[in-house]
């Protein structure tokens, strides 16, 4: 996977600057962003399944780390793990690996150590995942690698938002995501300049491949939160 894809990364530390710090540069990236300042709410996250990756600290208030990692890995969330942490003890690492971690990093860190154990895992996670080539609703086909979509056999004519904002939704099925998640996520922006843009493009998405586009069967809207997609498995 690269930035490109636009991958969601979860980020789970107490520490503000840090958080701040590692945003900024993430999303200068390419990623999108969501983060968390303790285990509670880091762990209540990471249990949506909406993420390819979670940075999670070690040391964290109400719920550390560790416990955190273990908990996802008993409930079978295989999201990949990349764990933070002050200690440098080789035994420390063994723990966290052992809890279920992918990788570990000890702070500080160069940021383009970072970036490379990111890209590293991301590419793993997709591999061993193993995406498959197309994605398929009702009569339409989506295939992410070669850009084509099709509606009962024929080609659909996509604009480049409108293909990325598509394949981000097929590729999370039943999650469900925020106007401004989606902004952050597709266009690489957070709620700037106008979150009537998804809207838009929702709505140009279901006038070319919903069955009936007033009355959605696949992009579905939750009103005053925001949009879901739903394949045939979900009606």
């Amino acid at each position: 996977m690269t930035p490109a894809e636009t991958a969601r990364i979860l980020l789970v530390d107490d520490e503000p600057g840090l958080r701040r710090m590692l945003s900024d540069r993430l999303k200068a990236e390419g990623y999108a962003i969501e983060t968390a300042a303790d285990g509670r709410a880091g762990g209540s996250m990471a249990r949506t399944g909406a993420y390819d990756l979670i940075i999670l600290d070690l040391n964290l208030p109400l719920k550390d780390g560790l416990e955190v990692c273990r908990e996802l890995r008993k409930e079978g969330v295989e999201t990949a793990v990349l764990m933070l942490t002050a200690r440098d003890a080789t035994s420390d690492k063994v723990v966290g690996l052992k809890s279920g971690a992918d990788d570990y990093m000890t702070k500080p860190f160069e940021s383009a150590e970072l970036l490379a154990r990111i890209e590293a895992l991301l590419r793993r996670g997709r591999a061993g995942r193993g995406e498959p080539a197309e994605y398929a609703f009702g009569d339409v086909v989506v295939r992410p690698v070669s850009g084509l979509v099709l509606k009962d056999g024929r080609p659909v004519r996509l604009s480049a938002q409108e293909l990325k904002l598509l394949t981000y939704l097929v590729r999370h099925p039943g999650v469900l995501f925020s106007r401004d998640q989606l902004l952050d996520a597709v266009w690489g922006y957070q709620s700037t300049p106008e979150t009537r843009t998804v809207d838009v493009h929702i709505s140009w998405l279901r006038q070319k491949l919903e069955p009936e586009p007033h009355n959605p069967r696949y992009i579905v809207t939750v009103f005053g939160v925001g949009y879901r997609f739903q394949g045939d498995e979900g009606r």
